[in-house]
């Protein structure tokens, strides 16, 4: 060979890395979130799954095309978004919460779809196994009905003459067996600790005033509210009922306490966003298949406390259970 088409066979060769990347396929992704993506700390969990899968070698805008549609607020609304989504034929559809969720599956049963938070899962109906979901949907979840014990000790922890919990929740059809599953564990965790739970249903926020102002009533109460997160008004009207009444309440999203409730525990989101549903993406996108893969749960949990709302209903907390907190709030 001579030395001027060895030298010429070297610069092709070189090339091929090059060239195999810019020929590798582009993958596509929908994802359906609940939230405004104008919202800061929906912002950053959007990022933070972002980065995630860049993480793993999706990078988006190279090998990775991803499309988002923000906050469904009606029936109808997550519906046509689904559709919309499931219409692109992506490569795998993402989600979170269970609503949404089942929206996808009413248009595809053969697309893949993770989840990142979705309730209880089979509770829902969204997958016939959590070892096994048989199906094209998995995902990691932020919620289980253990965690109602959790909430009933944290809240006596911090509250030791608490002898009443009202389990707050929207008797939606989806959430019957949800609901049921979360007083056992309530009723259990209630046995050890001398706290009576009782369940209090809500469908607009003219029952939560009624179920609210009659639980308060008698002294000693506390409020558990139940996933799924009540809407912007409802909650709002919870946490000034629950200072009005001078209750403590604790929730599952961090978002309740930053706006005024006494206490949060729950799943980290931003850990789920970036290192829970990632990782099932690029599993799938390399050939696993969703039905395989078990449902997995959080990894780490926030206690968050808020000290002003602790101050306004004249609690003090014991010293013992702020050092526990990740984040206090004043």
């Amino acid at each position: 060979m001579k030395r001027r088409e060895f030298i010429a066979g070297l610069g092709a060769a070189a090339a091929w890395p090059t060239l195999a990347r810019a020929q590798q396929p582009i993958r596509r992704i929908g994802v359906l979130w609940p939230m405004d993506k104008d919202e800061p700390v929906r912002k950053l969990w959007h990022a933070a799954f972002v980065q995630g899968l860049a993480e793993l070698g999706w990078i988006e805008g190279r090998n990775l095309r991803i499309e988002v549609r923000w906050n469904p607020r009606t029936t109808d609304e997550m519906r046509v978004a689904a559709k919309e989504l499931v219409d692109l034929q992506p490569d795998l559809l993402v989600s979170s919460t269970g609503r949404l969720t089942r929206a996808m599956q009413q248009y595809t049963r053969t697309i893949p779809i993770v989840f990142v938070g979705a309730g209880d899962p089979l509770a829902s109906g969204i997958v016939t196994s959590l070892s096994r979901p048989d199906a094209n949907t998995t995902g990691v979840t932020d919620i289980f009905p253990s965690i109602a014990g959790k909430w009933l000790e944290l809240l006596k922890q911090c509250v030791p003459n608490l002898g009443r919990v009202a389990l707050m929740f929207n008797p939606d059809p989806v959430n019957s067996i949800f609901i049921d599953s979360i007083e056992e564990a309530a009723v259990k965790a209630g046995a050890q600790y001398g706290v009576d739970p009782i369940k209090a249903s809500f469908r607009n926020v003219d029952e939560i005033q009624s179920a609210i102002t009659a639980f308060a009533a008698q002294p000693g109460g506390g409020l558990i509210v139940v996933p799924p997160p009540p809407t912007g008004s409802e909650r709002e009207l919870i946490n000034r009922l629950a200072i009005q009444y001078r209750m403590p309440a604790i929730y599952q999203d961090k978002s309740f306490a930053v706006e005024g409730g006494l206490l949060s525990y729950g799943a980290d989101m931003l850990d789920m966003f970036a290192h829970g549903g990632p990782p099932y993406v690029d599993r799938i996108l390399r050939g696993a298949k969703p039905g395989d893969l078990p449902v997995l749960f959080p990894a780490k949990f926030t206690l968050v406390v808020n000290l002003k709302t602790a101050k306004a209903i004249g609690l003090t907390i014991p010293e013992s259970f702020l050092l526990r907190a990740d984040e206090l709030i004043e």
